[in-house]
């Protein structure tokens, strides 16, 4: 499709909106590493959601929701469980603040006030850090997969022609005479070469204001990518409104589809209109809904009690001036990101169904529920809007690749370099090490990002291979005194190796191992997984000293969580600095449970919506008004920096 000349006009002024407005905030980033990485503690907590809710809002993740809402309808509001996207709720109501207490760049730096500075807590922060590297370029590698694939679909341009790339195809596939096999193959490929290099292009654009202005330069933009999406996923969604009538998407799916609720079975059937959706839902694994409900809702538990990944979520946790500013940044991710995300996604589903659908079936076994997303914006939205869209749309990309790439260098820099190599470098150097870490980055990422080809085989990696690794020992940080550094290292250790083996489908490594099925699903290998680094943390710190009782006195004065910390409170105690327990862990669960009511009902508010439901609208919007107020009397109102026995440092 060839764009409007007023599309590329808006385009254009967008990417240059965006690039001036990071080159010309760098000169406060430029002051030292907390400016660089934090935006030195002085960002306000609505800029910061704003700004995290724009790194959430990517492409390639907006592809894959609105490829689960055509296919598995309103029941697909569970399925981001596997993220698990409520980890927002537990980050808001306890976690934020605790994490913020900390007063730690990185989560790395955070290890050294948990652990102390000794042997096993080098171990920790060393794993720590390979952890949150992998993250990041996982997380960059699905980013460019995804703004590829967009690119290609409306720009002007065929770069890969353009490039020559044609003679980086195999021999067999060069020169003219091909039977229509090798032809549609050598097409295939060529349209591959187009989606990657204009993955590049945007890649370059993002990389120059990210290195120059760090967290200022990926806060500021965000904001304004932020507004640019919310506008765009709008207009979208009225265009469908106003496209459709609720006759013609009831014709267009099968029975059951917009109702949220299931039994045993998901209980859906599109044998009589797209035969291949089926063959999509049997090969996820997800007929047997009830049991996939169960085990997202455990794995999930377990994944948000572990707190922030060391990712864009940490990074501006950390950010924030204040632990309740953290919790309330999180509480406002929520507000801002899902209901204009999902009126767009909506918007974009309402579209195909009732005019892709035909098409989809056509494909027959090869139907690409990933092309949802570029049909409807290619078929219905007009010029103007388009470009805004696609403005959005690559607003969301550069967020989602400007966080992670904004929290490698820290990583990098503060956590080897400054730590092991050379702690009394200049701030000059820093800075300079971290430009060079962050365009390193950019090239291993988007080199990675050449070999993917599926949005849900990235999906499978990241859930399965990283977090399912992540879990256990970051669960336990938190709420057990005796887990020592060795206990972390052999915890984290254990499960990233045996997850990672399984996220990747191409590994029987240990199906043949342990007499597994090929076929076990990451969700269903969690628990054994997850019981598997348990035994290694628990062996690994009772066969080694505990941590020294001075440093977990005093992340427990900091931080204060609640748990299984009744030796360090006595040591306390007996040292003469008596100090109240958190008693709060009741109250925090139920508010925890409340908070995923809310959000999910934020989540089906737009589509019912869209789908003209109202009555099922109305009971959303009632839902919402519900748990905020409970929310309100219950979680914001009680919220505090620091326990009131405790003065922070000045640094924190």
């Amino acid at each position: 499709m060839q764009l409007h000349a007023i599309d590329i006009a808006i385009i254009l002024v967008y990417i240059g909106a965006t690039l001036f407005i990071g080159f010309w905030i760098s000169s406060r980033a430029s002051k030292n590493m907390k400016s660089y990485f934090l935006g030195g503690n002085k960002l306000p907590w609505y800029a910061l959601g704003l700004s995290n809710a724009s790194g959430m809002f990517d492409v390639a993740g907006t592809m894959w929701l609105v490829s689960l809402l055509f296919v598995y309808g309103l029941k697909s509001v569970f399925i981001p469980w596997l993220w698990p996207v409520f980890n927002q709720i537990f980050l808001m109501v306890f976690l934020s603040i605790w994490m913020r207490r900390s007063g730690a760049m990185t989560g790395a730096e955070w290890i050294t006030l948990r652990f102390g500075d000794g042997p096993s807590a080098r171990l920790s922060h060393l794993i720590v850090v390979l952890f949150a590297l992998m993250l990041v370029l996982a997380y960059m590698a699905y980013g460019f997969l995804g703004i590829g694939k967009l690119s290609a679909q409306f720009m002007p341009l065929d770069l890969a022609d353009i490039l020559n790339l044609h003679l980086f195809l195999p021999d067999a596939l060069q020169g003219a005479g091909l039977t229509s096999d090798l032809a549609l193959e050598r097409d295939a490929l060529m349209t591959r070469y187009n989606e990657q290099a204009w993955g590049v292009v945007v890649v370059v654009l993002t990389t120059l204001y990210v290195i120059k202005g760090g967290m200022y330069s990926v806060v500021f933009t965000e904001v304004m990518q932020f507004c640019v999406m919310t506008v765009a996923s709008l207009g979208i969604a009225w265009i469908a409104f106003s496209h459709t009538s609720p006759e013609m998407i009831e014709a267009a799916i099968p029975e059951g589809w917009a109702n949220p609720f299931f039994g045993w079975e998901l209980g859906l059937d599109w044998s009589n209109l797209i035969p291949s959706a089926n063959d999509k839902i049997a090969n996820e694994g997800y007929s047997l809904f009830g049991i996939f409900f169960a085990l997202v809702l455990l794995k999930g538990v377990f994944i948000s009690m572990a707190g922030p990944a060391p990712n864009y979520d940490m990074q501006r946790i950390l950010s924030a001036r204040t632990p309740v500013e953290a919790a309330k940044m999180s509480w406002f991710v929520n507000c801002v990101l899902i209901v204009p995300r999902y009126f767009l996604i909506a918007g974009l589903v309402v579209l195909a169904l009732v005019y892709f659908s035909d098409e989809l079936r056509a494909q027959g076994s090869a139907a690409d529920f990933e092309a949802i997303l570029p049909f409807a914006l290619s078929e219905f939205i007009p010029a103007g809007l388009l470009g805004l869209a696609l403005a959005g749309l690559l607003a969301a990309f550069m967020s989602s690749f400007a966080a992670p790439l904004n929290a490698a260098p820290a990583y990098v820099v503060n956590d080897i370099y400054k730590k092991y190599i050379n702690p009394n470098a200049s701030d000059r150097t820093y800075m300079r090490l971290s430009y060079l870490v962050s365009a390193l980055f950019v090239i291993i990422g988007t080199f990675a990002g050449l070999f993917l080809t599926s949005i849900d085989g990235v999906v499978n990696i990241v859930i399965a291979g990283l977090y399912g690794g992540y879990t256990a020992a970051n669960v336990v940080k938190w709420y057990w005194w005796r887990m020592n550094g060795y206990g972390y290292f052999w915890g984290m250790l254990v499960g990233i190796a045996l997850s990672l083996l399984l996220g990747f489908p191409e590994t029987e490594i240990l199906a043949e191992l342990f007499g597994l099925s090929p076929a076990l699903t990451p969700l269903v290998a969690f628990p054994f997984f997850f019981i598997a680094s348990m035994a290694a943390i628990v062996i690994a710190s009772k066969m080694t000293p505990a941590t020294d009782i001075a440093v977990l006195q005093e992340f427990y004065l900091r931080t204060r969580p609640w748990g299984f910390w009744g030796p360090v409170q006595k040591s306390l105690e007996d040292a003469g600095r008596a100090v109240a327990p958190n008693r709060d862990f009741k109250r925090d669960m139920i508010n925890v449970a409340v908070g995923i009511v809310w959000q999910t009902s934020l989540v089906a508010f737009p589509i019912f919506i869209v789908i003209r439901h109202w009555e099922k609208a109305g009971i959303a919007a009632g839902l919402i008004v519900v748990t905020s107020i409970f929310l309100k009397i219950f979680w914001y109102d009680r919220l505090q920096d620091y326990a009131p026995d405790y003065t922070p440092p000045a640094s924190a």
